[in-house]
């Protein structure tokens, strides 16, 4: 029988602000690939379309089927996307010095989107079957910290620098919720802080370059520096009102790199200056704290921790994404959420979305 507390529970402020900052991302993605754009660049916004009716699709699909029954897949969530990442080391499509597509026929489809939905399923499962008022000690953290670490090296190993700092960083904001014995987040503290230096010597030249010219854009500034020094200029210039739709010279003159992946920001702001910025970064904060408002609600761990998870996921692409375009963060290869062109990105984020509301929706519900 239909249980009427499916539709009142309904988020439909989260599905709404969703779908209007996806048209926003089409709206913003066109002007991107068409201002001065050749005509390979032209048919990504065709992509993105069919992209987009997929997700959509795909978000449907997520909240239809009850988000506890994740619960129980959690592992074979998690072994499946290990498998998709091994097979794209082996298999996968190589694209700009990076292996990171599995390829399907028509289709390409990058694994290590997955994997930071199902790092959060396996973590939020295992958090949620041992809550303790103590705190987890790092012997207890041992085993989640396993789990984010095999997805990261393989991520690593593509290279998508970028992803594997999002999925460390989804796991530590999950570790802190799921509370630390105090003796123990000093040590891991501590431990963190020791192994930084040590990162560095793993880090493959062009990405020690990223992070010295975030340091100084001006060391290179025809070669490191120029993308963020030419991103910097197209924010600017947009000032308050933006120099209007199709408008935008860094974009149109091609002065900007990436400018409908890792930059699509500059593009916002250049051409809807300030006031389009702040809409745009407006609906994101709201879908933000809509999925924290679904995360203190739900009344079992599991979905408080998944719906923390998801909602990390969007916050620290938003964060790492609108830093590097403003200079703020290194160039880490990390896309806007629903408005950087890619449709394994924007499809996994709707799936996400779909998981919100899901959790919302059955919230008060039983477990079946």
């Amino acid at each position: 029988m239909f249980d009427r507390r499916l539709v009142e529970n309904f988020d439909w402020g989260l599905l709404g602000m969703t779908l209007l900052i996806g048209c926003f991302g089409i709206i913003i993605l066109y002007s991107a690939v068409a201002s001065g754009g050749t005509f390979p660049q032209k048919t990504l916004f065709v992509k993105q379309l069919f992209w987009y009716t997929a997700g959509l699709m795909v978000m449907i699909a997520s909240f239809l089927i009850n988000y506890r029954y994740l619960e129980k897949w959690a592992h074979m969530v998690y072994g499946i996307s290990i498998f998709f990442l091994v097979a794209v080391l082996i298999f996968g499509k190589q694209i700009g010095g990076s292996r990171r597509w599995l390829v399907f026929g028509p289709v390409s489809f990058q694994p290590s989107e997955l994997a930071k939905v199902a790092v959060i399923v396996v973590m939020a499962r295992y958090y949620s079957k041992r809550v303790s008022n103590e705190g987890f000690t790092w012997q207890e953290l041992l085993t989640p910290f396993i789990l984010m670490l095999l997805p990261v090296l393989l991520i690593v190993n593509q290279p998508d620098l970028g992803t594997a700092i999002l999925i460390v960083l989804i796991s530590g904001t999950l570790m802190l919720f799921a509370k630390i014995e105090r003796r123990s987040l000093l040590f891991i503290a501590l431990l963190s802080c020791a192994a930084v230096p040590m990162v560095w010597f793993f880090l493959k030249e062009y990405q020690k370059q990223r992070i010295l010219t975030f340091l100084n854009p001006d060391r290179d500034p025809l070669g490191a520096g120029y993308h963020i020094i030419q991103s910097k200029i197209a924010i600017g210039s947009g000032m308050v009102g933006g120099k209007g739709f199709l408008k935008g010279t860094q974009n149109a003159l091609s002065f900007l790199p990436e400018h409908h992946t890792d930059f699509i920001f500059s593009v916002l702001a250049e051409e809807w200056g300030f006031v389009g910025s702040m809409v745009v970064l407006f609906i994101f904060l709201f879908i933000i704290f809509r999925g924290l408002h679904i995360a203190y609600r739900c009344r079992d761990s599991f979905g408080t921790l998944l719906s923390l998870g998801i909602t990390a996921i969007i916050f620290w692409q938003v964060f790492i994404n609108v830093g590097m375009a403003m200079g703020l963060m290194p160039v880490v290869g990390v896309t806007l959420p629903f408005v950087s062109y890619g449709g394994s990105s924007l499809v996994t984020n709707m799936l996400c979305v779909g998981i919100l509301i899901n959790v919302s929706m059955r919230r008060f519900m039983f477990e079946p």
